[in-house]
């Protein structure tokens, strides 16, 4: 058996904090997974067709897999990763399967290998150790449980015991997968399958196509997006759709954490940038600005604000030419918070009808930073570390960090952020055992009772999530 899969994995060695660990994984180990931010095309659910091969299913859209093969020399053409041209990459399931089994090595004690050796042992029941020896024998047994009907989309995700599952949207998007999903039963407020508002293709002045975009959601909308008033009137059009498909949150990633009120000169910088001749500055502004927009937008329509900021995108100019966006070509950096979120927060951080969930790539700012905001503003809350920090290391360190400043009830809930279907619920069981494994040291050194952090436990792993994003709120 992997190493990865046993009973008491990331519980503490100590014994007798490993005995309370185990007792407080056993109130959460079978609750109901609540996903409210993550990446899962909605089109996987609502056409509920067989995955494709394993290659195709674990390696290819998996960015967390390719770039570590990338840094090692391999291309990502070589493991069947899309090109932008449309050149030729391999097509060769079981080719690229070998190729990736050769550099299985490279994940030894990252989250990654964590991940997947769990997928092959809790989803798939193969407990056979990955190898260039053994590469043939786990591709065989994996597809053949994808060729039966048990491992279809929508019957995964009833083993997988998903109670809401969030993907993510552009306002571009029409939607039309979500509204199938609502005709089916399975999405719309309420539903188990709801969206999530993304704007950044239409608020980021340096996105690709950013003008054309924004000539789309004037089409869409209707709305006369030549002019910055009809722009937020579009956005507000666009947000009130995301609503009626079930959507109770949005999401902004930004290269930074600022936050500005341009007042007046908002259009000013719009009608630029529209004519095509922003000036240096515009797209950091502008966007900080728009944040403020989405904050006065929330107190309106309820909408839960999720700030992703701190990844530098496309670091990778020739993964980006080669290979397009969200391949693996992305950076984190240092991100500022207290200054930078000052403006809304002198607005709105203490009315306690706007949540924002703040996230953050660069953990040097829990204990400084994050914790103090969110122990300080009623309208802050702390996401769960994410991406390139969502590793078992991390996560102890976040509660470690965060904990003593803005305590248990200031943060969000753990979320898987994943393309890879078949991961998530592993995501959710690897934070489950951190926490069990935090909450039993604190029993252990007689700073909380047992059965304070058994309820503490269970509202980190289901209630918080499912409060904080509204989830059950808006009823159909």
């Amino acid at each position: 058996m992997p190493t990865s899969t046993r009973p008491d994995l990331l519980f503490p060695a100590e014994p007798s904090q490993r005995a309370l660990a185990r007792e407080l994984y056993a109130l959460v180990g079978q609750l109901p997974i609540i996903s409210p931010h993550g990446h899962v095309d909605p089109a996987l659910l609502a056409e509920d067709q067989p995955f494709p091969d394993p290659s195709r299913l674990l390696i290819v859209p998996d960015h967390y897999l390719t770039r570590m093969l990338l840094s090692q020399g391999v291309p990502p053409a070589e493991l069947g990763v899309p090109t932008r041209d449309g050149s030729p990459v391999e097509t060769d399931g079981r080719r690229i399967w070998r190729r990736f089994a050769e550099h299985w090595h490279l994940f030894r004690g990252t989250p990654s290998r964590l991940w997947l050796e769990q997928t092959f042992t809790k989803v798939f029941d193969i407990d056979t150790r990955l190898s260039p020896q053994t590469a043939d024998e786990v591709y065989d047994a994996l597809a053949a449980k994808l060729a039966g009907p048990d491992f279809r989309p929508r019957a995964l995700f009833e083993r997988f015991n998903i109670e809401v599952l969030a993907t993510t949207e552009s306002p571009l998007d029409d939607l039309g997968q979500h509204a199938k999903l609502a005709a089916d039963g399975w999405g719309g407020p309420g539903g188990r399958v709801v969206t999530t508002f993304r704007p950044d293709d239409v608020v980021d002045l340096e996105f690709e196509d950013w003008s054309a975009n924004v000539d789309r959601l004037g089409e869409i909308t209707g709305e006369d997006t030549g002019t910055y008033a009809g722009y937020l009137a579009a956005l507000r059009s666009r947000r009130e759709a995301f609503i009626t498909a079930g959507a109770t949150s949005s999401d902004h990633g930004h290269r930074t954490a600022r936050t500005l009120d341009l007042g007046a000169n908002a259009a000013a910088v719009f009608d630029r940038a529209r004519r095509g001749r922003a000036e240096p500055g515009d797209s950091e502004a502008f966007g900080a600005h728009m944040l403020l927009e989405f904050a006065r937008m929330s107190l309106d329509d309820g909408l839960v604000m999720q700030l992703h900021p701190g990844a530098v995108r496309n670091h990778n100019r020739w993964l980006y030419a080669r290979h397009g966006r969200d391949v693996g070509g992305d950076i984190p950096q240092v991100t500022e918070y207290v200054h930078a979120l000052a403006p809304l927060l002198d607005a709105y951080g203490n009315d306690p009808r706007l949540r924002v969930v703040l996230y953050t790539l660069d953990e040097d700012t829990f204990t400084r930073e994050l914790a103090p905001l969110a122990g300080g503003y009623a309208a802050l809350l702390l996401g769960a570390p994410w991406w390139f920090l969502d590793s078992p290391e991390v996560l102890r360190r976040f509660r470690e960090t965060v904990t003593e400043t803005a305590g248990f009830y200031n943060t969000a809930g753990f979320v898987d952020d994943t393309r890879a279907f078949c991961s998530i619920p592993v995501r959710h069981d690897v934070a489950r055992r951190v926490d069990a494994g935090f909450l039993a040291r604190l029993v252990a050194e007689h700073r909380l009772p047992m059965d304070e952090a058994a309820e503490t436990i269970v509202d980190l792993a289901y209630r918080l999530p499912k409060q904080v994003f509204k989830f059950g709120e808006r009823q159909p």
